[in-house]
């Protein structure tokens, strides 16, 4: 390997990609052509950092096998950052196969990373924790270590388990501030940031304010009954009854909440959930037949009781109501929590994330751009959606020094 390919490799382990391609910019080899592709992609060109990419792994001959699988790797992260949760994951569990049976323990370790970090933000928490538990960190570069820091904080932040998440974060921030990787250290601060921001609203008879994750966490280990708008699930003391695919059971059971320990009128609910001005016979034997099915579903942690004039709410064991509901009282807040993150988002990989269709969500996204709340670029398969302003530079890809060639 000749000085100028390993100079750039250093140059793009230590988070400087314009060092990288001062020194390669105009070399056609393949391991030049695969550090400019990711060199591109620490600049934010996903698109030419994925074609610099492919074209290196074609030019690596067939005896190249780890070369080749280095590539496959960096092009999942390009895949992982630019939010392409479809890419195929075989192709990555290949290539963390050759890496592994040709002794490279980082770069496979790396691999193991980026699957768990996909499982991640498709919400698939267990499926994460047991790709990371497959390999120890300890003998791994700072780098890797940090990233897999990462990814443990995210799966305790998705539990809400704040002190682990705090825990693992301080963790991640040593081994980035010891590898002097200033990208990684700001994506660990931007992630530590999330600990300090409001969570969510917490709405009682005495108004609402504003709560952290450690607030929620706590609610939500408390004896209060919680309607929790946030995920669409009712619960107390750990008993739980999801009702995001009951949409209707839902906003009854919020309805009664709002108003325990009173009731709520017939006419009010048949308002409020069937969103109607008018109704008669056909909307009362509706309202009663949910109340029958809510009934159901809470019946291990409430009863939902008839009165003179409608409905109220009667928590078996609670002597608190509350409603947690989104930091802001938006529509289409479940798209934009995905689009907080700063990265750029395609449909498809927000419908993935979010369990529903993918006509769904562009209908969300169009409502947003409307109110300038999201912005989009490219087109076709390659539109992109994001929160503005655009991000400067991708935080989330780093790719640990062997990959790029040491």
């Amino acid at each position: 390997m000749d000085s100028l390919i390993t100079a750039a490799a250093r140059a793009l382990a230590a988070g400087d990609p314009l060092g990288a391609l001062n020194r390669i910019a105009l070399r056609e080899d393949a391991s030049a052509l695969a550090l400019r592709g990711i060199a591109m992609a620490q600049l934010g060109d996903f698109v030419r950092a994925k074609a610099l990419l492919q074209r290196a792994a074609r030019a690596f001959g067939a005896s190249e096998a780890v070369a080749r699988a280095k590539c496959v790797i960096a092009e999942a992260e390009i895949a992982l950052a630019s939010r392409e949760l479809g890419w195929p994951v075989k192709a990555l569990d290949a290539a963390r196969a050759t890496l592994e049976a040709h002794g490279d323990p980082v770069n496979a370790a790396h691999a193991r990373y980026l699957a768990a970090r996909r499982l991640l933000l498709l919400g698939r928490l267990d499926e994460a924790e047991r790709a990371l538990a497959g390999f120890d960190a300890a003998p791994l570069p700072l780098a890797s270590r940090a990233a897999r820091e990462l990814v443990n904080a995210g799966i305790a932040l998705r539990r809400l388990r704040t002190k682990p998440a705090r825990a693992a974060l301080a963790r991640a921030s040593y081994a980035a501030r010891h590898a002097g990787i200033p990208a990684l250290l700001a994506e660990i601060d931007d992630a530590a940031r999330v600990l300090d921001a409001p969570a969510a609203r917490l709405i009682t008879h005495g108004g609402e304010r504003l709560i952290r994750l450690e607030d929620v966490e706590a609610l939500l280990a408390s004896n209060a009954f919680v309607i929790d708008a946030c995920r669409h699930v009712v619960c107390q003391s750990g008993t739980r009854a999801a009702l995001a695919k009951r949409p209707v059971l839902f906003a009854i059971a919020r309805l009664l909440a709002g108003a325990w320990p009173g009731d709520v009128s017939r006419d009010t609910l048949i308002a409020e959930v069937f969103r109607t001005g008018y109704a008669d016979e056909s909307h009362r034997v509706r309202l009663r037949v949910e109340i029958g099915r809510l009934r159901t579903e809470l019946q291990a942690l409430a009863g939902v009781g008839a009165t003179k004039r409608g409905f109220a709410l009667a928590p078996h064991r609670a002597d608190q109501v509350v409603v947690l509901a989104p930091p802001f009282d938006e529509r289409h807040a479940d798209v934009l929590a995905l689009l907080a993150d700063g990265e750029s988002w395609s449909s498809s990989a927000l419908a993935l994330a979010l369990g529903t269709s993918q006509r769904s969500v562009q209908r969300a996204l169009d409502a947003l751009a409307a109110t300038g709340k999201v912005q989009s670029f490219g087109r076709g398969r390659a539109r992109r959606w994001l929160s503005p302003p655009v991000p400067g530079f991708p935080t989330s890809l780093l790719l640990p020094a062997p990959l790029q060639g040491d």
